[in-house]
């Protein structure tokens, strides 16, 4: 097998497990704000099980599916993908094309007879309502907090992969499969941890995760048949407005263009830099703010994200560049 990891991050004094009351009412996770992270090295779906296994009573710990972005911050750090524009964190983790696919599966209705505890049984049913690929693998079920305290299936299935995927491939594949899709973010927090009972309660369901015997790998779709179709990227119309130069028009119509095109993986950061490099320009009344907010806002949503995210970020530009790259000295 190829080697990955899993990167765990550790809440101090968080509960990241759900508690069951004496009354029967159940809490929820604690919101963790801050966490530890750590790598650990995983060539094949056993190595996972054993860490699912550890982790089981670690009530502070959970998976995200990212990479850890600068090993020399590991500690006390958010989980952030994207630098925050209000405080100025930068990312501790990163997309990385991984070999093992958790896929959740909440509230799944099982078939007629079908014991709860009989968490293999359980897991056939799921993969039952997945792409044929996904049949006679190799897999862990992992019970999550939530299976038998509520009706249904609910269930982490593990599987491994014959060629890594990210997010993007991963919600193309499985867009009708009824699994939860966020899952596949890089910093999405994947719960481990078993409900905590109270005293005198005892875990009705004690062995929590199980290594099913099968197929080593489940092989997804070839990378052509995942990639998104082929769009032309044709600019927006130039800015009306008369405080603007052909220079400020042309250099609009580059940063669009960038942005719309942008790899999945780098559509945030291209769009912060375009947005700084285009914020001198308002600032020198060569453009107005609102101006680059529709331009990058049409660029981003074509790349596949928001205009409500690009109007955060040129916001954050134009507040905090107060130069004007010398613009007006240069006659622009």
């Amino acid at each position: 097998m190829t080697a990955d990891t899993l990167t765990i991050l550790h809440a101090h004094r968080k509960r990241l497990a759900k508690r069951i009351r004496p009354d029967g009412e159940v809490d929820g996770y604690d919101s963790a704000f801050r966490h530890d992270m750590e790598e650990r090295p995983v060539a094949a779906l056993s190595d996972v099980a054993g860490v699912l296994t550890d982790l089981q009573h670690r009530t502070d710990c959970a998976i995200v599916r990212g990479a850890i972005a600068d090993p020399s911050r590991t500690r006390g750090v958010r989980r952030l993908v994207h630098p925050d524009p209000k405080t100025g964190d930068q990312p501790t983790l990163r997309e990385k094309l991984r070999w093992y696919l958790p896929l959740d599966f909440d509230g799944l209705p099982l078939p007629e007879g079908t014991d709860p505890r009989d968490l293999p049984a359980c897991a056939a049913a799921a993969i039952g309502m997945l792409p044929p690929v996904f049949r006679g693998a190799q897999h862990i079920v992992a019970a999550t907090g939530s299976h038998l305290l509520k009706p249904g299936a609910r269930l982490r299935l593990w599987f491994w992969l014959s060629r890594p995927l990210g997010h993007r491939e991963l919600v193309a594949w499985l867009h009708a499969a009824p699994v939860d899709r966020s899952l596949f973010r890089p910093a999405q927090l994947i719960y481990t941890a078993a409900p905590i009972f109270p005293a005198g309660m005892v875990d009705p369901l004690p062995c929590r995760t199980v290594l099913v015997e099968g197929r080593a790998t489940v092989m997804p779709p070839s990378a052509a048949a995942l990639a998104p179709p082929a769009r032309p990227i044709t600019p927006p119309p130039a800015p009306n407005t008369r405080e603007g130069s052909r220079y400020a028009r042309v250099a609009l119509t580059a940063a669009t263009v960038k942005v719309a095109s942008a790899p999945v993986d780098s559509r945030h950061p291209t769009a912060v830099a375009e947005a700084w490099s285009l914020a001198r320009l308002v600032n020198a009344g060569l453009l107005t703010e609102g101006e680059v907010k529709s331009a990058l806002g049409w660029a981003l949503e074509r790349a596949g994200k928001t205009r409500e995210e690009a109007e955060k970020i040129v916001t954050w530009a134009v507040a905090q560049r107060g130069d004007t790259g010398n613009l007006r000295a240069r006659g622009h």
